[in-house]
Parts: C-alpha cells; structure tokens; sequence
C-alpha cells in the first residue's frame, strides 16, 4: 500500500475516455441522455483509437481512465475498444458496470490476458447491496481493484439499502475495513461543468484519517489551479477530460508543477 502524498508530492493526471456507442463522448453534470462526441484540440474525431493515440502523441500519457457507459448501463464491455486503446502504449482503469462477482470475474481473466489493464473499477452506483462489495473484492483481489465513491451534489449515488443517507465518509469506511486501497472521489453533479469538484474539504477529511490509502479525484476540473488544490487535500491522482480537450491543461503546464501522466 502506498503512502498518502504530502503537499507538492507527485500527483498523477488520469485523462479520461467516457465510451458511448462506440465513440468517445463528452460528460455533463452525470446526465448521459445529453452526452455528445466530444470535439477535442488534441484529435480529429471521437474515435477511441483517435483520442487514445492523441492522450500520447500530445500529452504522453501513459494510463488512461475507461468509463464504459453502456456496459455501466447494463451492456456487454466494450472488449475490442479497450484493446485498441490499449494497443496505443496506454495502460488502462476500467469502470464496466462491475456490480457483482460475474462481471467482477469477466474484467479480471481480460486483465490476466495481458490486454493493457492496470485497474478494475468498482462503482458505487452499479452495486445493489452491501454483501456484493465483499464478493467482488474478494475476486479482484485489493491489488486491482479501484473503489468509486459516486457521488451526487454530495450525497451518495447508490441503490443500496439505506446508503443513500449515509455520509460518504462512513461508505469510505466500510470499503476500506473491507481491505481496499483504492478509492476515487468523483461527484457526477460536476462532470463536464466547468466549476471545479467540489470534493475538495471531503478529500482533505478522508486523506485526514486514511493516509494510507491511494486517492483519486476529479470532475468539473477547470484548469491547473483546481489539480493543485485536490494536490494541496492530499489527491494521489486526478481525472480530466474536458480540460485536457479543450486546451486549459497543456503539457507544458503538467511539465511546470512537476506532474505525471
């Protein structure tokens, strides 16, 4: 288990690839039936092999976060696509829909496959109950696996019983006494909006008391200040997507402050 970052530490920028029929889209506020393909300064079309190839042309990265909205939604993962994104040099944290030990078991023997998977990731808004975040857990393994703290205006996206009025610090609890180490901190309320995470005050709470854990936040970044306030809460990692297409976070500046990507 890694240590928590202290403040100028590394912090690692996760460009984002949201999958809707196909083609790379952009987010809104969480909100798929307004999606659209996203129109980027970096690449010529929405094509996943187009944006993966320009995440490396341009910005060199060399991981990218995978958010498969229909198998999210209930589809077969998009197996082909996460291989072309892959085939780019680009390892791969995967959110398919994981909402119990099948699909769990599915991401894991693609994983071993050696198909360019780093992460598997676990959302909170695609369990059912309480019992399935131990099934799953127990067949990824803490290594692979990447808890989601969905989130909604601050409240707890999820359809487990009761989860709904939990404070999301007590969730973070649970998963965490249950052995993972990962967890992302990401209120959908914020995607694509422009106006920064608003996690900000619960990350620096929960780094506060699990400095070990690894941390990962993002939605709604509007440019380099917003990455180094999550820095400055203790974030290990930080999602972008829309800032990175539209040019407010450039190479040069993920070279200035020293970050990885």
């Amino acid at each position: 288990m890694t240590t928590g970052p202290l403040v100028g530490d590394d912090v690692r920028i996760l460009p984002v690839i949201d999958l809707l029929d196909g083609q790379v889209v952009r987010g809104i506020a969480g909100q798929r039936e307004l999606y659209r393909p996203v129109q980027s300064q970096l690449a010529s079309n929405a094509q996943p092999g187009t944006i993966a190839a320009a995440f490396v042309q341009h910005l060199g990265a060399t991981q990218v976060y995978v958010a498969d909205l229909d198998a999210i939604a209930g589809a077969e993962p998009a197996w082909s696509i996460y291989q072309e994104i892959a085939s780019n040099g680009l390892q791969l944290w995967v959110d398919a829909g994981v909402n119990g030990p099948q699909r769990a078991k599915q991401l894991t023997e693609f994983q071993s496959a050696e198909t360019g998977f780093k992460k598997i990731i676990l959302g909170l808004e695609s369990i059912t109950s309480e019992s399935a975040l131990a099934d799953i857990y127990h067949v990824t393994g803490p290594e692979r696996l990447v808890f989601s703290l969905d989130l909604k205006q601050g409240r707890p996206l999820t359809d487990v019983r009761n989860w709904g009025n939990f404070d999301p610090l007590h969730i973070a609890r649970l998963a965490m006494r249950l052995g993972i180490q990962s967890i992302i901190v990401l209120d959908l309320a914020q995607v694509g909006r422009n106006a920064g995470t608003g996690t900000e005050s619960f990350c620096r709470q929960l780094r506060a008391e699990t400095p070990l854990v690894e941390l990962t936040a993002g939605g709604g970044i509007r440019g380099a200040e917003d990455i180094q306030v999550l820095q400055a809460a203790g974030c290990n990692a930080v999602l972008v997507a829309s800032a990175l297409h539209d040019g407010r976070i450039t190479l040069d500046q993920i070279r200035e402050h020293g970050w990885t990507i």
